[in-house]
């Protein structure tokens, strides 16, 4: 299921081809900040940059996964989503009694939590059910017959179709598992920068020398900023989209001299290693030069002391698409505008304290006020 995963639904080829989707999707985010800026005279001009990056995250899945539709039933679409993804990351982020002490599962019936389960896969399941039954309409079946407009659904019905896989493919099994890791990265990487001024302008120096006065960034320009990478990588390192990472014991070992049974569940600390003093310099600084100088690929999961997308056969399969959506709006976000602190608002100000979930958000919402640089 894996390896279908990787080849039909997140190949380097067809994250490509979600180009213009990506590029579309981030101006439209840069627009409406714009806007915020031109009505500050009104009393506007503070910016919810986490609500912003989440909403541009919902839209691009939405639109990547599920295909587009109507505006308004988009926006109706991609609120709902929103709000029925973060609900099951809690769920799968949260510990019951039973996975401790089975004999106790009833317990978890009686506080709620089995009921609060139900009802969350209950909502992602009727979601789902509704885009299956719209992707299967005939009439839109036959407007998707070109490969490279497909959408995810359409890739897992047709390959569902197919009578040559191995594996009977459960669709919405599937796409649990590829979103339900949906992160807030962007935001981070923002906050980072705004706790870090001489970065953050050696940042928009870069980008800005590149572009010029061209008005955007684009994804021809990603591979020409090196530094905006190692900002990117290092904000990873402090602020790992998965900090907990989950396995199964597949047979008996030993580990630091303790015993490891066959099925136990074992997690690794990610958030712990990526600030490993032994391996990292000042770990808890927010340094970007220390990759300028190292071969990193964060995408492979190869780098032990660095795991923001996991390692080995079940690492992240959208780990390449995941860090050219943060490469690309955070470019866009830093070379449009220039930042400040809400009146009243000092840099330190600025909290890092995240919600509980599997995925890392911000508790207190990045509220920015955005001037523009006059490039854009």
């Amino acid at each position: 299921m894996r390896k279908m995963t990787s080849i039909h639904l997140l190949s380097a080829g067809k994250i490509q081809s979600f180009r213009p989707i990506r590029e579309e999707e981030v101006s439209l985010m840069i627009a409406k900040i714009g806007k915020i800026c031109d009505d500050e005279r009104e009393g506007g001009g503070v910016v919810d940059l986490s609500e912003m990056t989440l909403s541009l995250g919902s839209s691009l899945i939405c639109r990547i996964a599920f295909g587009r539709g109507h505006e308004d039933e988009e926006s109706k679409k991609e609120r709902r989503f929103g709000e029925i993804l973060r609900e099951a990351q809690g769920v799968l982020a949260s510990l019951c009694v039973s996975d401790f002490f089975p004999s106790l599962s009833w317990v978890d019936r009686l506080n709620g939590y089995r009921d609060w389960i139900d009802a969350t896969y209950e909502k992602l399941d009727v979601f789902y059910q509704e885009i299956i039954e719209d992707h299967l309409d005939p009439k839109r079946k036959n407007e998707s017959e070109n490969e490279n407009e497909e959408d995810i659904v359409d890739i897992l019905i047709r390959l569902k179709e197919d009578k040559s896989l191995s594996v009977d493919i459960n669709i919405k099994a599937l796409l649990v598992n590829i979103f339900t890791g949906a992160t807030a990265a962007t935001v981070w990487v923002m906050t980072a920068l705004m706790k870090a001024p001489q970065i953050m302008n050696k940042l928009q120096q870069e980008i800005r020398n590149l572009a010029g006065k061209k008005g955007h960034v684009d994804e021809d320009d990603l591979p020409q900023l090196p530094y905006l990478k190692a900002v990117v990588n290092e904000a990873f390192r402090l602020y790992p989209p998965i900090p907990l990472l989950t396995r199964q014991a597949m047979q008996r070992c030993t580990l630091q001299g303790y015993q490891i049974e066959p099925k136990t569940v074992v997690y690794v600390n990610a958030w712990a290693v990526a600030r490993a003093p032994e391996y990292w310099e000042d770990p808890e600084k927010f340094v970007p030069e220390r990759f300028l100088n190292i071969d990193t690929d964060v995408a492979t999961g190869q780098d032990f002391g660095f795991l923001p997308f996991g390692a080995g056969r079940r690492m992240c399969p959208a780990s390449l698409m995941g860090l050219v959506n943060v490469e690309l709006a955070v470019a866009n976000l830093v070379y449009c505008f220039d930042w400040e602190m809400p009146k009243g608002m000092k840099v330190e100000d600025i909290d890092v304290e995240s919600l509980p979930g599997i995925t890392v958000h911000k508790k207190i919402p990045l509220l920015l006020v955005p001037k523009r640089s006059g490039l854009a």
